[in-house]
């Protein structure tokens, strides 16, 4: 009767997943797809309590509260940290495969029932998730900005990076293939994977990280796949491969988005900080108050807002709502540009302005948008920084040449708020900040935005 109530609570388990992750394909039905995904996997825990081999629930219990002590405190962070929470949450579960591949291997070798198949499995899991446990670690200390945003690179790094896993796969096939008991190879296997996650990701610019962060996501949803196999669990089989999966077709819309492919996002120190320094003449730039903000906003009939990472540090989306509803108000027709890989991971900006309530038809995306913006009276640049860069569409020097970009510096007026003249993540300067349309209003996004409104509002000194 068990395993009935097992293996139904699995096929609801599994259906909610898939559920789930059609629902969060649009902002309209994704609270429903969290929803879903959160039931799908209390039934999987249901089913998985049930099973008949677990003959104590008392480190389960204990699991349970050490778990929830350090999960609570890490669900309670800004919009602005949750890329780096994301890259946490990967290494947990990276973690977690290697430790239950690496228990598995212990038991079996001690009972003596390794096998090709079991070893081949093992190995699989154990070199994804520890890669993916040290991988999401560097990704979260770059997005934290604990470690340098910059690519760490060093001669013939590529070779070397390669020759790690090689040895790695290499001992892995002896220890399957071979010599199931050779437990040396098992921790070699084990030494190499925690160091090539680390190498992996250190020569990989902060540029990058929304496509570095999805490709780790693939590899933790492998890791689980494998680790499906070891435990002979058909829900961590199938939620595996959904997550995966989901991961690596992300990871292909990220890349095209930047016009790059994985080994060049992999391997290409995207990001690199360019010596750049012979143009020698000092440029100059044009600034604006908030009130002349303003003015310029409620004379136009058509405003673009490109929001940015700069936006979530301000914490300023609330502030770019008031003031969306202020011009539609006074019949301006204002939408919202939205860079596949603006922000810090893949749909950064679409979940900000959506707590926000901003409509979702006044969301438009980059290829949308683009033939728009010579027709667009003022564009709005709220933090965004390379996404915005024209260089990255003649610049052959430049670490971003070829990246799609949005075409804001075709629009009839620019106005860019930003805290100072610093580079962003790319760590190359913006072009679009010395165009003679271009004017800067400097300062905290929220503030600025604060003040627009007011004057917009007629409170500003008009």
């Amino acid at each position: 009767m068990n395993e009935h109530l097992i293996q139904f609570s699995y096929f609801v388990a599994a259906v909610l997943f898939i559920l789930s992750l059609r629902w969060l394909n649009h902002p309209r039905t994704a609270r429903r797809g969290v929803a879903a995904g959160v039931a799908g996997m209390t039934m999987a825990v249901i089913g998985t309590l049930m099973a008949p081999e677990i003959v104590d629930y008392k480190w389960i219990a204990v699991a349970l509260v050490v778990g929830t002590a350090v999960g609570v405190p890490l669900s309670w962070v800004p919009l602005t940290a949750v890329p780096q929470r994301t890259a946490l949450s990967h290494a947990f579960g990276g973690l977690a495969a290697g430790l239950v591949g690496t228990a598995k291997y212990i038991m079996w070798l001690q009972q003596g029932q390794l096998t090709t198949f079991r070893v081949s499995a093992i190995v699989l899991e154990v070199i994804l998730g520890f890669l993916t446990f040290t991988g999401s670690l560097m990704a979260a200390g770059k997005l934290m900005e604990i470690i340098p945003t910059r690519p760490i690179t060093y001669r013939n790094q590529n070779l070397v990076n390669l020759l790690l896993l090689g040895v790695a796969i290499v001992a892995g096939i002896y220890l399957s293939a071979f010599n199931h008991d050779y437990w040396q190879a098992y921790v070699a296997i084990v030494v190499l994977s925690l160091a090539f996650g680390v190498l992996l990701i250190i020569p990989i610019g902060g540029a990058d990280m929304p496509t570095v962060i999805s490709l780790l996501n693939s590899y933790a949803g492998l890791s689980a796949v494998a680790m499906g196999f070891v435990l002979q669990n058909k829900l961590l089989i199938i939620a595996g491969a959904l997550d995966g999966s989901s991961g690596l077709i992300l990871s292909i819309i990220m890349c095209k988005a930047m016009n790059r492919s994985f080994t060049n996002v992999l391997f290409g120190a995207f990001g690199q900080v360019q010596a750049n320094t012979a143009a020698g003449e000092a440029k100059t730039v044009k600034s604006a108050t908030p009130q002349d903000v303003a003015d310029i906003l409620t004379n136009a009939d058509r405003v673009v807002i490109i929001p940015g990472y700069g936006m979530a540090v301000a914490q300023a989306q609330h502030r770019v709502h008031e003031l969306y509803d202020q011009l539609t108000k006074r019949g301006v027709d204002v939408k919202f540009a939205i860079h596949p890989v603006a922000g810090r991971m893949p749909g950064h900006m679409n979940v900000l302005l959506a707590e926000a309530e901003i409509p979702y038809e006044s969301l438009v995306e980059m290829d949308d948008i683009n033939p728009e913006m010579p027709q667009t009276d003022v564009c709005l640049v709220v933090g965004a920084n390379d996404v915005v860069n024209p260089a990255a569409r003649h610049d052959k020097g430049s670490p971003i040449f070829g990246m799609p970009i949005i075409d804001a510096d075709k629009a009839k007026t620019v106005i860019a708020i930003k805290r100072s003249m610093n580079p962003g993540f790319a760590g190359i300067e913006n072009e679009l900040y010395y165009d003679e349309r271009t004017l800067m209003a400097f300062g905290d996004a929220k503030q600025v935005l604060g003040d627009v409104v007011k004057a917009v509002a007629g409170e500003g000194g008009h």
